[in-house]
């Protein structure tokens, strides 16, 4: 067998087993989706499945939702919120410290980095009790800062940030002072355009966080009025089952900002993702 053929059927099998990698994440989001036209009394009977009878569908869940008789739109758009908030920031406040990394020297600049990438080890969990004693002393219980303070910086995205920029070369950044730029010159008119893939990836995957962050919202906050979404759908779910149906159509909406945030950078994502791990 000649090395074309071999090789041809290697890229045959790792296009198959990436179909196959590729339904499996998409099926979950079709029966989710297919479950949202059907009566609630069948979900609960039936479950979650593929059954495709147009005869037993209809857009009684879609209206319920639409009708305002639950707080549903006003978790989303907390969720909007606090996740625009969140994206923002952390890229902000991680693109300052990721270029100090990368474009200056300084001391304690090794020990600051060692103690970023220990950060990156450590599970949030580890350090929510603490995370919540603080919050509490500083009186921001049940408050939207108290959600978005602790993500305003990212260990990962600084970590990225600066891996991303050691790409750029230091003689560009020389180039603008001897022209008389100042630092802060430097870094939004020459280096920001060209960080563009980068803050696109880590807009998806910290909007991604952000968007599904359940388990740290629940210990902060208490008045309903202020739930993300994915609180909020989780009050939905009581013994009797009568609101399941809106908790699929709910979910099926949940899913739109984040598939949208995707659209929208997906031309910067992989190139961004890919450039970030250039150097070491």
């Amino acid at each position: 067998m000649s090395r074309s053929m071999k090789k041809s059927g290697v890229t045959v099998v790792f296009y198959l087993i990436f179909t196959l990698l590729a339904v499996g994440i998409f099926l979950p989001i079709w029966v989710l989706f297919i479950a949202s036209f059907k009566p609630g009394g069948d979900l609960l009977q039936y479950g979650l499945n593929l059954d495709l009878n147009v005869s037993r569908m209809n857009l009684d869940n879609y209206i319920l939702l639409f009708s305002g008789q639950h707080e549903y739109w006003r978790w989303f758009f907390n969720s909007i919120t606090l996740t625009v908030i969140t994206v923002l920031g952390t890229l902000l406040i991680s693109s300052f410290v990721g270029y100090g990394f990368a474009a200056y020297d300084f001391k304690g600049k090794k020990f600051l980095f060692i103690l970023v990438l220990l950060i990156l080890s450590i599970p949030l969990e580890v350090v929510m009790l603490p995370l919540y004693k603080q919050i509490s002393s500083w009186k921001l219980m049940d408050s939207y800062t108290a959600i978005v303070l602790p993500f305003l910086a990212h260990a990962s995205t600084i970590f990225f940030f600066r891996q991303y920029l050691l790409s750029i070369p230091r003689s560009l950044m020389e180039a603008g002072r001897i022209d008389g730029a100042t630092e802060y010159g430097i870094f939004y008119r020459l280096i920001v355009p060209l960080m563009k893939p980068a803050f696109s990836a880590m807009a998806i995957l910290n909007g991604m966080n952000a968007w599904n962050n359940y388990l740290w919202p629940l210990l902060v906050i208490r008045s309903s009025d202020k739930y993300p979404l994915t609180l909020g759908l989780n009050t939905l779910i009581n013994p009797y089952g009568d609101n399941y149906s809106l908790l699929i159509v709910g979910s099926v909406f949940s899913v739109i900002p984040i598939f949208l945030l995707f659209v929208a950078f997906q031309k910067y994502f992989i190139e961004g993702m890919m450039a970030g791990a250039v150097k070491g």
